[in-house]
């Protein structure tokens, strides 16, 4: 992370710049109380940027929840909205991305979403070894 922030850190700055440019809500839940790896902040990271871009580009949300938890069986990411949410067959290019990122350090994505209701976008990385 830049210099030399962890994770937990980054996303607080993050999550507080956006809210305060978008004008969306954030509520911060979780953040990790321990080092991730590198690999896995970065990715976490990245998607947690794009689902908040998908928030503000498509959803008409007025609050963005975000919960990202490390422990010894792993890391959970979860970004809510309460936005319109879409069909699940229009899953688009960062949806894609989102879950490459995911794919690429061995954990699996996953987006919900109802109409009218929001968006969950959860993550998943088991611990390894």
């Amino acid at each position: 992370m830049r210099g030399g922030r962890g994770l937990a850190e980054e996303l607080e700055g993050c999550l507080g710049d956006w809210g305060e440019r978008t004008g969306i809500t954030v509520e911060t839940w979780a953040l990790p109380t321990v080092e991730v790896p590198q690999p896995i902040a970065r990715a976490v990271l990245a998607v947690v940027l794009e689902a908040l871009a998908n928030v503000e580009r498509h959803s008409g949300a007025r609050v963005v929840s975000v919960a990202v938890t490390a422990s010894k069986s792993g890391l959970r990411m979860t970004v809510s909205d309460d936005g319109t949410g879409f069909h699940a067959a229009n899953v688009g290019r960062g949806i894609t991305r989102m879950r490459a990122h995911f794919a690429e350090i061995g954990g699996s994505l996953s987006v919900n979403s109802v109409r009218g209701e929001g968006t969950t976008v959860t993550g998943v990385v088991p611990r390894r070894g």
